[in-house]
């Protein structure tokens, strides 16, 4: 027979493991891919900067 405290703990046992499923794939298709693509933005910007100034020069 399962008590109640065992049921509890069951349940919030699997409240956390499909809260961090759900996180795990939250950040593999939306966060890492934003940061990323603003991380090369930022460099070819800086880059096309560069370029300028020197030409500046």
């Amino acid at each position: 027979m399962v008590d109640f405290d065992q049921y509890l703990g069951f349940i919030a046992f699997l409240t956390i493991l499909t809260i961090g499923f759900w996180l795990m794939i939250f950040l593999l298709l939306f966060v890492v891919p934003y940061w990323l693509t603003g991380n090369f933005i930022e460099n070819f910007k800086e880059r096309r900067e560069a370029k300028k100034a020197k030409r500046l020069e």
